[in-house]
């Protein structure tokens, strides 16, 4: 646990959780992948993750944006780029983001099957009461079956104006289990009285466990942009073919279903079939997404080429043909 300011030398992330409309998901997804070239140019970028809903457990996206330092994570958050790229995104937003730093373990931010983000604004002059309550609910919660891991991060000046704690569980079940627990709801009712407002935002891990086999153990981390390239290829013909044969025709022509449950059973379908498919085609680019000169360009830029052939060769089949 730590409970210091972040200290210098130690890479940070930007933790942000957000509610996107259902019917804009796709929208959303394209802003982001654009948001990441403006990202990369800025100097301390390390490296972003983005990690789509998964409900029940997850109704948010979220993304993980790394940096060298506290600063650079400051220069981006203050740039006028990012503030640009927030107001294009308003219309495809619900409701307030959720927007942390946290410093980084000395392996970055671990995974973890279900993991919970509570930010926590606390009554001006009520810090040290609520630090000793923090202590307090550390010191239970660390009984709780399935807990791997708890962060408490104190507000950053000029940055964040909240305490952030982030629990990691190992199962789902065991992270419902502390959340509805008798003896946390009775902590959180004492800490009431300190507490100006609290949100509390679940997240899973992203896409990493899907390109488990591709790379070796103990290698560096496949690059965000590869997987995000494969997931695509995968989920593209995915939604496309169900919605033709089976949204179209089935849910929406014979059911009648309204369009909010026909999205809702057509996305647990894509989200099962990419689960499945994305390992397989790992597989296949496993010279791509890790080849054994991570520092030639050659193989980067032919598997990306290759990629965005397919790319190419679906949407004029599909358009032809449909």
């Amino acid at each position: 646990m730590s409970t210091a300011a972040i200290a210098p030398g130690r890479s940070v992330s930007i933790v942000t959780q957000t509610c996107v409309r259902p019917e804009r998901a796709e929208d959303f997804a394209r802003w982001q992948g654009e948001t990441s070239t403006f990202i990369a140019k800025f100097p301390g970028f390390l490296e972003q993750r983005l990690m789509p809903p998964k409900p029940p457990l997850q109704v948010d996206w979220v993304i993980l944006q790394r940096f060298t330092t506290l600063e650079a994570a400051r220069t981006w958050l203050a740039s006028s780029e990012r503030q640009t790229r927030i107001e294009g995104a308003a219309p495809l937003l619900v409701g307030r983001d959720d927007v942390h730093i946290v410093q980084d373990e000395a392996q970055g931010i671990k995974p973890s099957p279900a993991s919970v983000v509570i930010s926590t604004r606390v009554l001006p002059g009520k810090e040290v009461e609520y630090r000793a309550w923090e202590r307090k609910i550390a010191a239970a919660q660390s009984k709780a079956p399935g807990l791997q891991g708890y962060r408490f991060e104190s507000p950053v000046p000029g940055v964040q104006e909240d305490f952030v704690a982030i629990l990691r569980f190992d199962t789902e079940a065991n992270l419902q289990a502390w959340l509805n627990s008798p003896a946390r709801k009775k902590l959180v009712e004492e800490a009431t009285p300190l507490i100006e407002e609290f949100h509390t935002r679940m997240a899973r891990t992203g896409f990493d466990q899907w390109f488990q086999d591709s790379a070796s153990h103990g290698a560096a981390p496949l690059p965000a942009w590869k997987m995000n390239m494969l997931v695509l290829l995968m989920l593209y013909p995915i939604v496309f073919l169900f919605g033709v044969f089976v949204g179209t025709p089935l849910f929406t022509d014979v059911l009648h279903l309204p369009f909010a449950i026909a999205l809702f059973l057509g996305n647990i379908v894509s989200v099962i079939l990419t689960g499945a498919l994305v390992p397989w085609i790992a597989g296949h680019f496993g010279w791509w997404l890790a080849p054994a000169d991570r520092e030639a360009v050659r193989p980067h830029v032919l598997g990306a080429a290759l990629i965005a052939a397919l790319y190419a060769l679906m949407v004029v089949a599909f358009w032809r043909l449909f």
